[in-house]
């Protein structure tokens, strides 16, 4: 029974049936020795005292409870004023102990949930305060641009001018909205990756194809190397993304005549996509940073990026199950590595299992 696995309920009927059972015994004790009248007198004094303990047993037993219902009022009172880490005792074997225990792991759950609410609560405001940061200086151009073209409606060189500069912010504006759209979902966990089998030297002359044109006109080579059946599990649409964002990042950062190479390989754990161009590099003191949202080395040139291409990479890679890593030499280059662990996948696979 339930009842008897309490150990104080366990104790108090022992002491019944001890003081029961001496009670039985007095009783036939005296009704041996003395007279029936003595007897029925000492039977009534001793079921008297047996009735007195009892009720004094079973008194101290309530006192007891109450007491730790009141000690048990004032930690849970202590840990809905914000002390996180008030937690009833239910350590020892008793009436409440198993009430405690699912209350203790309700307010786990629930401080726990609470941490999870003030992390999206810090995240969402330092997202706003990123976008205020960020839409300023698009937006006051557009200001001044507007201002110019209605103040000089008849010079045409100016209007076209600056309908130009406008067109740009424009640009930039969007793509920091887009960015910004996309690397929050995925922080949130609201995209699903429909991965399916990717083939490496497919994609990356997809990527080719899409900054072919740019490194021709900037007299910058972009060079593709790797096994053609290599193969990873990704989903196709943001690893695209995600390496666009890379290469594009290495024409920003590479002059005229500079190379950027596109190479793969499968390992025995991992298959590796690595992004290397020979343009300036990174700075020591940026190097830990670059991932960050936003972040712009006040060493680089480079004065139209929004600072989001490499964390949207990062987000994209880690999504898709791989991880990046990135090494520098100022001066010397950069290179990105996309590492993703091999799975049952190509002909390499195949061979793997009839072998």
């Amino acid at each position: 029974m339930t009842v008897l696995r309490q150990k104080e309920m366990r104790n108090i009927l022992a002491i019944i049936a001890v003081i029961s059972f001496a009670s039985v015994i007095i009783g036939q004790a005296a009704a041996a020795l003395f007279s029936l009248e003595q007897a029925a007198l000492a039977f009534l004094l001793i079921t008297l005292l047996s009735g007195i303990i009892i009720l004094l047993a079973v008194y101290a037993y309530f006192r007891r409870q109450l007491t730790e219902v009141d000690e048990s009022i004032k930690t849970i009172e202590a840990f809905m004023n914000g002390d996180s880490e008030a937690r009833l005792e239910d350590g020892r074997e008793g009436t409440f102990s198993k009430l405690y225990h699912a209350v203790n792991r309700m307010a786990t759950v629930l401080e726990a949930q609470a941490a999870r609410q003030k992390d999206t609560k810090d995240f969402l405001k330092d997202t706003i305060s990123d976008i205020s940061h960020q839409l300023k200086t698009p937006l006051a151009a557009l200001n001044m641009y507007t201002e110019i073209m209605r103040d000089n409606p008849d010079d045409n060189d100016a209007v076209r001018n600056f309908t130009t500069k406008t067109q740009r912010e424009l640009d930039r504006v969007e793509m920091l909205i887009l960015n910004l759209l996309k690397i929050t979902r995925l922080d949130a966990g609201a995209v699903v990756m429909n991965k399916s089998e990717q083939n490496v030297s497919e994609l990356m002359n997809e990527i080719r194809l899409r900054f072919e044109t740019r490194a021709v006109k900037e007299l910058k080579s972009l060079v593709l190397s790797g096994d053609d059946s290599v193969a990873i599990l990704c989903d196709r649409d943001w690893i695209l993304e995600a390496v666009s964002n890379l290469v594009k990042n290495a024409l920003d950062h590479t002059k005229e005549g500079g190379k950027i190479v596109i190479c793969w390989n499968r390992l025995p754990a991992v298959t590796q996509i690595i992004i290397a161009d020979n343009g300036s590099g990174i700075h020591d003191q940026d190097i830990h940073h670059i991932f960050k949202r936003f972040y712009r080395s006040r060493f680089s040139k480079d004065s139209q990026g929004i600072g989001l291409g490499l964390p949207l990479a990062k987000s994209i890679v880690e999504a898709n199950g791989g991880n990046i890593t990135v090494e520098s030499e100022p001066g010397r280059g950069s290179k990105f590595c996309l590492s993703f662990l091999n799975l049952a996948v190509g002909p390499y696979a195949q061979s793997m299992s009839t072998g």
